[in-house]
């Protein structure tokens, strides 16, 4: 039986239509949260499987809780300001802020456009911030709140010298400037909010996860010794969906986080254990 945690609660999860934040709206969803999912797009993506449409017809087969999807563009400022008070308006008060979704272009920084940097720039880093912002005041004034910054351990610097050539380390530069710059402010707001109740933390993923998205830009070099399942990043996030106020301001990698708080891995209707536990099962 899924334990309501999140009862009476309201979150709001972004790159919800496919992939991770599929997976933790529908987490979010079956353990009682209300959840505004956000994208680009409504319906169908041009190349890639899922839809917002889609997760919220999963969502709503999960329980009886208010849900809603709002179509908004992160790289757009005056777009996403329209993000939470439509939230609040569709569902109450934000409780949950799950910032997922994220530009990912991968290229050489060598030739790296400067359009593709602002985009990569806007989504990945001042759209958590904006979001963050416009959340803030309500959990203050409630006393606590809950902001997940998901993040990439292609924020950490590439070994060397010597330093290999080839890997997806070597086009992933940019990117994971913009998800250190993340990290950084995250903690940097979390020690602004201490002591309000209101938790700031990132999390990324210790090894691949193979979304659709991951399929199409990075399947080549992540073999099955370098993936964790879905359902294990996704258990993380949810545990910092509800954690203490003295976890504020950390950067977490996802199955490092689990061992840490010994959590078992579940399905994302949140029933039962998940059958690869850390690891993706192959069907």
């Amino acid at each position: 039986m899924v334990a309501n945690r999140f009862e009476g609660r309201n979150a709001v999860v972004t790159g919800a239509s496919r992939g991770i934040g599929t997976g933790i709206a529908l987490r979010l969803a079956a353990e009682g949260a209300g959840v505004a999912i956000v994208a680009r797009t409504r319906d169908a993506h041009a190349s890639l499987p899922g839809s917002l449409n889609e997760t919220l017809d999963e969502m709503r087969k999960l329980g009886d809780g208010q849900h809603v999807a709002i179509v908004a563009d992160l790289a757009d400022g005056e777009d996403r300001a329209r993000i939470i008070p439509e939230a609040v308006e569709a569902l109450g008060p934000i409780d949950i802020l799950v910032s997922n979704a994220a530009a990912a272009i991968y290229q050489d920084l060598a030739d790296y456009p400067l359009r593709r940097r602002r985009i990569m720039q806007e989504v990945n880093l001042q759209a958590p911030i904006d979001l963050a912002q416009a959340v803030i005041p309500g959990m203050r004034e409630r006393g606590e709140g809950w902001i997940i910054n998901v993040s990439s351990v292609t924020s950490e610097h590439s070994p060397g010298p010597p330093y290999a050539q080839g890997e997806l380390s070597t086009i992933t530069a940019y990117y994971g400037a913009t998800k250190a710059a993340l990290n950084r402010a995250t903690n940097g707001m979390a020690a602004e909010l201490w002591g309000s109740g209101i938790r700031l933390n990132t999390i990324a993923p210790r090894a691949g996860v193979m979304t659709p998205g991951a399929e199409v830009l990075a399947s080549h070099v992540l073999t099955d010794d370098l993936l964790e399942s879905l359902e294990a990043m996704v258990e993380g996030v949810v545990a910092l969906c509800d954690c203490e106020p003295e976890r504020t301001g950390r950067s977490y990698l996802s199955l490092d986080l689990l061992d840490e708080l010994g959590r078992t891995v579940m399905t994302l209707d949140g029933r039962e254990p998940y059958p690869g536990g850390q690891r993706p099962v192959r069907g």
